[in-house]
């Protein structure tokens, strides 16, 4: 199970992260979106680590047995929360009207959430 202090820098991680590679890839470079994509990769995360600590779900923390990717069920949904969430948050606020960007952003935040939950804690 995954102590506060690490789920809390997993998320910071992750939301700064995101919030560069939104920076790098939105094309006009609208803070709005910047933060956006930031702030729901630092909250989707957080949430889905919060609900499985509540519920006591050790067994999703097995990583599979790929040296490469060795990526846990609590990893993939750190990752599939954080794409729902930006691909909500950015399709309902600052990017309504273009929806091609909108899904890409929230994949690229969505992979960089499960990557730093792969890799680095």
């Amino acid at each position: 199970m995954l102590a506060w202090s690490t789920i809390i820098y997993g998320a910071i991680l992750s939301g700064v992260l995101a919030a560069v590679a939104a920076a790098l890839l939105s094309p006009t470079r609208r803070v709005l979106v910047t933060l956006t994509v930031g702030l729901t990769t630092l909250l989707a995360p957080t949430a889905w680590n919060a609900i499985l600590r509540a519920t006591h779900a050790h067994e999703f923390f097995t990583d599979a047995p790929l040296a490469v990717l060795p990526a846990s069920w609590q990893d993939t949904g750190s990752g599939v929360f954080t794409i729902a969430l930006t691909a909500l948050a950015l399709g309902l606020g600052p990017l309504a009207a273009t929806g091609r960007r909108t899904a890409l952003l929230a994949l690229v935040a969505g992979l960089i959430a499960f990557a730093v939950d792969v890799y680095l804690y």
